[in-house]
């Protein structure tokens, strides 16, 4: 049947992007780049860490600081003194490389941090025990090597596998589109083709139920078309001969004719597909704060090492290899191994309590962004909406409001339109039979309840066929458009019976998702592709001070950049046409239920389909960058006492940090750092 007043949710069928847009001073990639690297998977880190893990054991059994300190004899035979030598060169060449290349790709960049500091670390702390080896005198950093190389493996390790994600957005758009078209000849026959052996001015046959294969003019038939994957419009929109259809929408129950006007590229469906690559195209990698902490600590540790080494060469009166082994044990201590896991280890554990919520992380950086939101803007349908129709009033003239709706399930039972299930619904399993029951197409049904004829189905209907419209029902007509509800009309053979007003149902969770938005100092926006009517109408309700109605996909991204313009923005959506929004946002929240499309392009996937999920992780947003920022400082912070007393400012004083006490410390702050972060499993989030 045809109501154009029907309002359909849409069906489509269901990016993780790897940054958002840098903020100023931002523009090196994160770790050096190395996830631009083919093969810098999670598998690869992992593999490497077992390798590294294995090899480590015997380095720290044959090490002479492990002996002094658990008081035991390695085995002793000839060639021993090699062993370490030789499994360290590996570990440097094998578990090293990835470390070397990063800080290489840094330098290039002249953008040095983590991967920088973690090179320059390794470096010495090799090549120096290698020459100790050799005969200079001094202590071997060997055990510290292999240590520094599993941390560091591991930290990646978990950072990779935490945000794993194939980007299959454009892989679920293309896939919308049929393949195949019913091309109608110039003699009236239809053969199945190739989509792609269109030409412009072909004419298609669009069967009922069918998706749009390329864009086109109605050149006959009348049908309603469910066009909301691409305006999120949420009403099917009537179309006859001269409309327009397009790739991707669903035609209703009508058959159309329709003439090739786009192919391909030119395809509305094919603007979207770009708007999505440009969006992914156009981000940069947010530098996370480990790399910033790594850059000053890149440049402290130099600035104190080299120092060290020359004034204790001018000045000191201990040789040439205290000198060295002073400023190699400053870069030593300054490894970062703490750092390499104090990002790490609050993300894996703010995604563990955000999944236990049902959060899904999709992106690693939504925790650092998440924490400065200052608008959430949402779209209606589906996120704010649940999507699905129930009837909000009904409206009889000369008879029951339950006579009328049970005559009118009657005549929906017969149709597979969404607002009919609603009514039939409505009606609780209504006892009254129809019979002869035909589709009048764009119009409605018609058919016998109970041996007398009646009719249901759009308001306009009533006007065509000259019926009467009592007072009662045309207000009921007109509170429905000022309402922006969807309205279905019972008839008779004289006059317009009843008026059945319907709407889509807003979410029971909603009023509390933007009441705790609003408690948290965040500003709702409501960004919908649907009518005015209907926006404010549920603006309204939901108590929503700022909404954009009849908004275009590409617009509803203009609107988020125009946020963004007065604060961070977070967009929450679940289409299609949400997508370039979800990735122009600062963060991209989709609701679960929604396309792959939307969940793909999102940094947070809300499981539960439950918008005040949006405001716990916003809550879960700040609790994670505290914990960051409180992990930065224990994993940098042990550096302000001992780099200085590993540099020897405290030899007059009888102290002297050796490379074994500041393995201790690095220890220690590696310790703290995971305690704190798995403190974070504790936060309230109500």
């Amino acid at each position: 049947m045809d109501h154009s007043q029907h309002t359909e949710m849409p069906i489509d069928p269901a990016m993780d992007h790897a940054g958002h847009n840098q903020p100023e001073g931002a523009q090196h990639d994160q770790h050096g780049g190395h996830d631009k690297h083919e093969g810098h998977n999670p598998e690869m880190f992992r593999d490497r860490l077992w390798v590294s893990l294995a090899l480590t054991v015997p380095i720290l059994y044959f090490s002479e600081q492990f002996q002094k300190w658990f008081g035991y004899r390695a085995a002793d035979f000839a060639g021993v003194e090699w062993i370490n030598p030789v499994l360290a060169t590996f570990l440097f060449i094998y578990a090293g490389a990835v470390f070397l290349k990063g800080g290489r790709n840094e330098i290039r960049d002249r953008a040095p941090g983590m991967m920088t500091l973690i090179s320059i670390a390794i470096s010495v702390a090799y090549f120096y025990s290698l020459a100790v080896s050799l005969g200079v005198d001094g202590e071997p950093f060997y055990w510290e090597l292999a240590t520094l190389l599993d941390v560091m493996l591991l930290g990646h390790w978990i950072e990779m596998r935490s945000v794993q994600s194939a980007s299959r957005a454009l892989d679920d758009l293309a896939a919308m589109v049929p393949t195949v078209a019913h091309l109608v000849d110039s003699g009236g026959e239809i053969t199945d083709v190739q989509v792609d052996s269109l030409k412009i001015g072909d004419q298609i046959l669009i069967r009922p139920g069918e998706q749009v294969s390329v864009d086109g003019s109605i050149v006959e038939g009348a049908s309603t078309m469910n066009e909301a994957f691409l305006t999120g419009e949420s009403r099917p929109v009537t179309k006859g001969t001269g409309d327009e259809v397009v790739a991707g929408a669903v035609n209703g129950e009508g058959a159309l004719t329709a003439e090739v006007t786009r192919l391909g590229d030119d395809t509305a469906l094919s603007q979207i597909m770009r708007l999505v690559e440009e969006a992914q195209a156009s981000r940069g990698r947010f530098q996370v704060l480990a790399d910033r902490a790594a850059f000053w600590l890149t440049v402290i540790a130099v600035g104190v090492s080299v120092p060290t080494l020359v004034a204790w060469l001018a000045f000191g009166s201990e040789g040439t290899s205290f000198a060295v082994a002073r400023s190699v044990t400053v870069l030593v201590i300054a490894c970062p191994h703490a750092l390499g896991l104090a990002i790490p280890l609050v993300n894996m554990n703010a995604t563990s309590v955000s999944a236990k919520n049902g959060i899904l992380v999709r992106n690693r950086e939504a925790f650092e962004r998440g924490r400065s939101i200052q608008f959430v803007a949402l779209d209606k349908t589906g996120t704010l909406t649940e999507g699905r129709f129930v009837v909000s009033a009904v409206t009889a003239v000369a008879m029951s409001e339950e006579e009328a709706l049970d005559i009118t399930a009657a005549l929906e039972q017969q149709s597979e339109h969404p607002l009919a299930a609603a009514i039939v619904d409505a009606a609780d399993g209504t006892n009254t039979r129809s019979s002869n029951v035909s589709a009048v197409p764009g119009h409605g049904l018609e058919g016998i309840v109970d041996g007398a004829p009646w009719r249901v189905g759009r308001p306009e209907w009533a006007s065509e066929l000259g019926l009467q419209v009592e007072t009662v029902a045309q207000d009921a007509l007109d509170a429905a458009d000022q309402r922006g509800s969807s309205a279905v009309v019972l008839m008779d053979t004289e006059r317009v019976r009843a008026v059945i007003t319907l709407d889509d149902k807003v979410r029971d969770s909603a009023h509390h998702a933007i009441s705790s938005l609003k408690a948290m100092g965040i500003e709702p926006v409501m960004i919908t592709g649907d009518a005015e009517a209907v926006a404010a109408s549920v603006a309204r309700e939901l108590g929503i001070d700022r909404y954009h109605a009849r908004v275009l996909p590409n617009q509803k991204a203009d609107i988020v950049k125009e946020l963004k313009t007065e604060g961070p923005t977070a967009f929450v959506g679940d289409g299609i046409n949400d997508a370039p929004a979800l990735l122009t946002a600062d963060l991209g929240v989709a609701i679960g239920a929604g396309t792959n499309v939307a969940i793909e392009s999102a940094d947070l996937v809300l499981v539960n389909d439950d918008p005040s999920d949006v405001a716990r992780a916003l809550k879960l947003a700040r609790a994670t960058r505290r914990k960051m920022l409180q992990n930065l400082g224990w994993a940098t912070g042990y550096n302000v006492v001992a780099l200085p007393l590993a540099a020897g400012v405290g030899v007059g004083a009888g102290i002297l940090l050796s490379p074994a006490v500041g393995g201790l410390f690095m220890s220690a702050s590696t310790v703290i750092v995971a305690i704190n972060a798995m403190l974070l499993r504790g936060i309230d989030l109500e």
